[in-house]
């Protein structure tokens, strides 16, 4: 029997049909991801699998180190085909990562392969067949192929959106690609002269120039202004923890002349000027009624050395373990008492912190939306099956799966979105199980009507992107 078949996952009849009935047809909304839009609006062509399935995978990247292959062949001067070599002689190795699933579902969503499995065997005539089919397989024809409706990209304030205005031209596409604001950058002021050097940037790009506190905020709200007359709805933040110390103007003011004239801040100083620019992008936020999606508990760039010889990126991040509750409650908090707060997912890392963002996401409510404020997908290195079944359980135990607004890719690979597929297969085998053991009516009509909002419906309604 083919690994990859069409009951894969769904361990249950109920679970079948869940999928392939209410799941499986739904189309995507990719509300995050990390995909190049440059490489859309040019309807790019890949020269063969390498280029589109390794390059930029630092998950991939990971396995390879950790198999004892050498850095050429992940990040180095290797041939692409040695590249893909020695990631096929890695893939028996990845049994019960998640790689090996995404792994085999990429080679049958994307190029019909099911009968066979990657290994050093296959290697090359699995080369050869996939890159016999990647004329076909650009860009768009991906995004097309895989029926996503809208991609999010993720984009820095400073970006010139250029591609996206070029797509938005693009009428003959269907696909609805929009930016997503992400502006980590201005938070990290503990690095004076990184910092410093990316405000020059912002006042550049904003033509503001940029010596006060007031000066940056007001650069902010114009690079906010123009991604909104460019489509966007989300901003998006990837921070350790949530920051929300007290503060003043006065000394926020102070701290930010002291770093803007090239002195060192101290961490306490950080704290605060960090808890001033995210309270005032959240008001923008709630203005624009734009969604604001926080990525929290990642502790990056753990490995001087490479960091140094490859930066960012790169694969030597891990999950952090920094506290969150109290300042996340505290951060959301005053944004809703000034009945501020805008639409709002929260993502955890750690999944020591389950169960506190599903209980966090209560406190916010208001009746005014449905999931208001949302426990977002499995993230990271939670996304594999085991993490998914943990976030919703968390979140069926404590809040409304009915009202979650699903799956994402976060990713840099147009290969990625069979984990939209993976998670739907997940999701349908963890409520077809409820439904055989009797914990959940066996009404197809009631649960696969869940099912359909989960996958599409429900983010459709939430953000709105198909309603213009």
């Amino acid at each position: 029997m083919m690994f990859i078949h069409d009951n894969f996952l769904l361990q249950t009849k109920s679970a079948q049909r869940l999928y392939h009935d209410f799941a499986e047809p739904e189309p995507i909304i990719d509300y995050h991801c990390h995909l190049p839009p440059d490489e859309i609006a040019t309807n790019k062509c890949f020269a063969n699998l390498t280029q589109v399935w390794l390059y930029g995978d630092h998950y991939k990247w990971r396995a390879m180190r950790t198999n004892g292959i050498d850095e050429r062949f992940c990040t180095g001067n290797a041939s692409d085909w040695e590249k893909f070599e020695a990631w096929a002689k890695t893939v028996p190795k990845t049994l019960r990562n998640p790689l090996y699933h995404w792994t085999h579902l990429e080679l049958a969503r994307y190029f019909g392969i099911t009968d066979r499995l990657l290994n050093a065997d296959t290697a090359a005539s699995i080369w050869s067949d996939c890159n016999a089919q990647l004329p076909t397989l650009t860009t768009q024809a991906i995004l097309k192929k895989m029926n996503v409706r809208v991609v999010c990209t993720t984009d820095d304030p400073t970006d010139t959106l250029e591609h996206h205005a070029a797509l938005a031209k693009q009428t003959e596409f269907p696909v609805k690609v929009l930016p997503t604001f992400r502006p980590d950058k201005i938070l990290f002021i503990e690095n004076t002269e990184t910092w410093n050097a990316y405000l020059d940037k912002l006042s550049a790009t904003s033509n503001l120039h940029i010596a006060s506190f007031q000066d940056a905020l007001a650069a902010l709200r114009r690079r906010h202004d123009f991604f909104a007359a460019h489509g966007c709805r989300l901003s998006d933040s990837g921070i350790d923890t949530m920051f929300a110390a007290d503060f003043n103007e006065r000394e926020v003011s102070a701290i930010f002349e002291q770093a803007r004239s090239g002195k060192a801040v101290s961490l306490h100083d950080a704290l605060k000027y960090k808890s001033a620019v995210m309270l005032e992008l959240g008001l923008m936020n709630h203005e624009k009624n734009w969604t604001q999606q926080f990525h929290i508990g990642a502790l990056r760039n753990n490995n001087s050395r490479m960091m140094r010889t490859l930066g960012a990126d790169s694969g030597f991040d891990s999950i952090g373990d920094l506290p969150v509750a109290y300042s996340l409650a505290k951060y959301l908090n005053t944004l809703d008492d000034q009945n501020k707060l805008a639409k709002t997912i929260l993502y955890n890392l750690n999944p020591r912190d389950n169960e506190v963002f599903a209980t966090m996401i209560g406190n916010f409510q208001d009746g005014t939306i449905a999931g208001k404020l949302q426990y977002g997908s499995a993230w990271w290195f939670l996304d594999q099956k085991d993490g998914m079944e943990k976030q919703m359980n968390a979140l069926s135990n404590m809040g409304l799966l009915s009202r979650f607004v699903g799956m994402v890719t976060d990713s840099r690979s147009f290969l990625s979105y069979p984990r939209h597929e993976y998670f739907r297969r997940t999701l349908c085998n963890l409520l077809g199980a409820d439904m055989e053991a009797g914990l959940l009516p066996n009404d197809f009509s009631l649960v696969g009507d869940m099912v359909r909002d989960i996958c599409y419906r429900n983010a459709e309604r939430y953000f709105g992107f198909l309603t213009d």
